[in-house]
């Protein structure tokens, strides 16, 4: 049986990795409907094991590199 799940909101500043409390960039959204979120480091450790059980991974981590142009004009 296979089903959409519903769409999730983007993680933000509030939201903490379930491990160590630092900020989230990686939502686990498990098959029984509850969710887990990680790190950038949490969610690289455990999202093999987690997606080999059905999980979802939403991945934000990208989030993290600075590209070019995004630099505010004092930073120039």
């Amino acid at each position: 049986m296979t089903g959409a799940l519903a769409p999730t909101k983007p993680l933000s500043v509030a939201d903490r990795c379930d491990r160590c409390g630092a900020q989230a960039y990686v939502r686990a959204v498990l098959v029984g409907g509850g969710d887990l979120l990680f790190c950038a480091h949490h969610g690289r450790k455990y999202a093999e094991a987690l997606r080999s059980n059905g999980a979802d991974i939403q991945d934000e981590s990208d989030r993290l590199i600075e590209t070019p142009g995004t630099a505010s004009e004092e930073e120039r």
